[in-house]
């Protein structure tokens, strides 16, 4: 875990609501995916800086135990065109706390992360927090995804 500060910077990609009560987003977070992939959502999005897919938690209610935006698309150079179902977001330069997901996505590494990450005693801002997954990777290839966690 290490503090860095990051720049502002453009998302667009797809949105629902969702929570953590009673394993709700268990069901939401994998549907969304499943709609990213599915809808090669990934070529609709314009003005993309990489092929990278950021997965963003932001428009927290309260803390990680209330409802929240999640938000898988990719990071832009401009906002100024946005698809119709999909939504923009800029996120504010901020510091951060990183944490590294590692080993296969088959395998939890991300859930495992984050279970990890609500243990600690960060002090949170509640934000925008955020995952990047590599450009192409395969859920059963080894890689490491960075987490971003929003702190003040």
């Amino acid at each position: 875990m290490k503090t860095t500060q990051m720049k502002s910077f453009n998302v667009i990609g797809i949105k629902i609501r969702t929570t953590n009560q009673e394993m709700q987003a268990a069901k939401d977070i994998p549907a969304l995916w499943e709609q990213f992939m599915s809808q090669n959502i990934i070529e609709k999005i314009p003005n993309k800086e990489s092929e990278d897919v950021y997965a963003i938690y932001t428009n927290y209610e309260s803390d990680y135990t209330g409802a929240y935006d999640m938000i898988i698309g990719c990071k832009t150079y401009s906002l100024s065109e946005v698809p119709e179902n999909m939504c923009a977001l800029k996120i504010s330069a901020n510091s951060y706390e990183e944490f590294i997901a590692e080993g296969k996505l088959n395998d939890n590494i991300v859930y495992n992360k984050w279970m990890e990450i609500w243990q600690t005693d960060l002090n949170r801002k509640y934000e925008a927090d955020f995952e990047i997954y590599p450009e192409n990777v395969l859920p059963s290839e080894n890689t490491k995804v960075p987490i971003y966690i929003s702190v003040k």
